[in-house]
Order: C-alpha cells, then structure tokens, then sequence
C-alpha cells in the first residue's frame, strides 16, 4: 500500500476542496462496510417523507435539511437521527428507502454494501417484523438485479433502547434471518451503554453463523473497544477511534487482523474527533491495523463514500495506487460471497491499469 502519513499537505484549509483525484475516486469500483440505513435517505427522500408525515417534526423543504443536520454533539445526533427514523412508518416506506439508497450507492460506484439496518426502530412503530423483512429483501433483490449493486444486512441493537430491543434485533435475526443478513451489530450512544450486557444476543447471532460487528470507542475510551472483543467476539469494530490510545490494542487489531470501520467526516460532525487534521486514521495505519473507508450517514454529514476516499487519501498522503488499495482493504474485510469478492478486486485491479 502506498501510504505515507507523513506526506500528507498541512494547514487548516486542505479539506475545503479536495479535487485532487476526484475523477479517479468517482469511477473506482468500491465497497462499503460501515453506512445506516435510514442515514444514508437522500434530502428528497428525507422531505418526501416528511410531508407525509409532519408529526414528527422534520423539515420537509431539502434546503432547510442542511440546518437540520447540524450537530452540537453526539446526543444531538441521535435526536435528530431518531426522529428521521420516525419517518419510516410503513412497509412501502421501507422498500421506497432501500431503494432509493441503493440507486444514490450505485451512482458513487459502490458494487458492494453492508447496510446497517435497525429492524427494532420500524417494528417498535408497528410495522410487523415479517413485513419488515419483505420490504428490504424486495429492494435488495430489485437493486442488484436493475442497479448493479450487491447490498448485504448488518442487524444492529439501537444501545440507547436497551435490552428489550437488543431481543427484538436478535430475534428478528434469529428467526426470520432474511436472505441478505450477513452480520449483527451495536450502534447508538456508548456512554451509558455498557457493551457486555448484550453479550447474550451477540452469542445467539453468532450460533447460526452472523458475524459480530458492533460500534466501539467512538466517543468512549478504549475499552469499549476491548469489550466488544471480548464480550461479543467483534470481527470488525465500528469506528474504533479511541483505538489510538492503547498501543497494546492497536497490536492486538493489527495481529489479529481485525479490521476498523472508519469514517472521517462523521467523526467530526459528531464531535467525536475535533477536526480533520486531528484525526487518528494515520496512527491506525502505521500501528498497522487494516481499515476500510465509510460514510456512516452521508446527507445528514454532507459528504459520501467519494469525498471520503479524499479526505482518506488526504490524511493518508496517498497516490492512485494507495486509494485503490484502500479499496481493495474494504472488500477483503467485508463478508461478501467469496466470487463477489474476486470479482471487486478484479475490477478495481483493472480500473487501477485502465486509469494509468
């Protein structure tokens, strides 16, 4: 890989613009690992949405969406968040979201995604699990088929719910386990939120074969991060941030090849990180612990997986070669069928050539 942290340009002012391999990034074949559901609804879709349901208090002009989606803190986030989620009231809801994020993905060039998906948020609201289901499967199967695009499912227990979400999620994992879902996961506020209390549904996850991918040491220290090992047998670690603060863990990630999902501009629109220039993803990669680049919740961030590749590559200091090898990072930690995985790295191999 070509990376040299220490070539990366300084100065306050390098992330307002980054056209600098702009059109390389736009056409590279790429996979995402770590982007929501409902976070990723487009500003016409969020306001769609909206207007049909003006109870739950989000604008429903897109311009004013951009005032909407600027975060105090993480708290803040989640409030806003949550009540996006509360626009999500029916089935045909569901299908109408999916979709339309898997058409915003496939014009990014994204061939592969892991959504994260909060089943509990939708049934809570009453639509029922198997109808839930239905709707995302409908998408999933109507995206690859009509996009191009092979999207997969992370199941993740909102931790600001609790425990009875937790058995929700794990439930409508267990039992109802849709074609797609390859991973179960913990997302939400982690102050408060011990990791080992959902260790029993991690467990009943992984014993028909889901794969552990719960947030961690995103606004906590790093021994969330060590719990989520630990207790929930993590695989990947959502953000990790905090990662840098214990050199023992970054061995132990950079040893066990456990990758860390990052995502850059959400770590600063959560406050999470203070600044780009402060960010930790240089420290992970010299610690040598393997990272994929994400967008989280790219509208309510304003950014998507290409300008992250840029801020990445920024950070990072990297050529073509490097951005494209941070693509291939993203397929090889995902958990997607292994000929989908050949074939991503071909394309991104031939991109590479094609683009010298």
């Amino acid at each position: 890989m070509t990376i040299d942290p220490a070539a990366a340009p300084t100065g306050s002012s390098r992330f307002d613009d980054l056209p600098r391999y702009r059109n390389f990034i736009a056409g590279l074949p790429k996979a995402e690992l770590h982007v929501h559901h409902v976070g990723s609804a487009s500003p016409r879709i969020v306001a769609e949405l909206a207007s049909h349901h003006p109870s739950a208090g989000v604008p429903d002009d897109p311009e004013k969406l951009a005032e909407y989606f600027t975060f105090s803190d993480f708290g803040h986030f989640i409030e806003v968040y949550l009540s996006v989620v509360d626009l999500i009231r029916t089935a045909e809801d569901v299908r109408t979201l999916t979709y339309e994020v898997a058409r915003d993905m496939a014009q990014l060039n994204i061939r592969y995604a892991e959504l994260t998906v909060t089943p509990y948020s939708s049934i809570h609201r009453g639509i029922p699990a198997e109808a839930f289901m239905e709707a995302i499967e409908d998408a999933r199967v109507a995206a690859e088929r009509e996009l191009g695009i092979v999207l997969r499912w992370c199941f993740d227990i909102p931790g600001e719910a609790g425990l009875p979400s937790a058995q929700i999620t794990a439930d409508a994992a267990t039992r109802l386990r849709p074609e797609g879902l390859v991973s179960f996961g913990l997302g939400g506020p982690e102050v408060g939120v011990p990791r080992p209390q959902f260790k029993p549904y991690f467990d009943a996850a992984r014993s028909i074969g889901l794969h552990s991918v719960p947030h961690a040491g995103e606004t906590t220290g790093p021994e969330t991060i060590w719990d989520a090992l630990r207790e929930l047998g993590a695989e990947r670690i959502g953000h990790g941030t905090s990662a840098v603060r214990d050199p023992e863990l970054l061995s132990h990630l950079a040893e066990h090849r456990i990758p860390l999902e990052v995502c850059p501009t959400s770590n600063i629109a959560t406050r999470a990180v203070a600044s780009l220039e402060e960010h930790p993803l240089a420290a992970m990669v010299q610690a040598g612990v393997p990272v994929s680049i994400n967008s989280d919740d790219p509208p309510m961030f304003s950014t998507d997986l290409n300008r992250e590749y840029a801020v990445a590559a920024e950070l990072l200091g990297l050529d073509e070669a490097g951005i494209a090898e941070l693509a291939r990072n993203a397929v090889t930690a995902s958990f997607a069928p292994e000929d989908v995985k050949a074939r991503l790295h071909s394309e991104i191999s031939d991109y590479l050539t094609t683009a010298h």
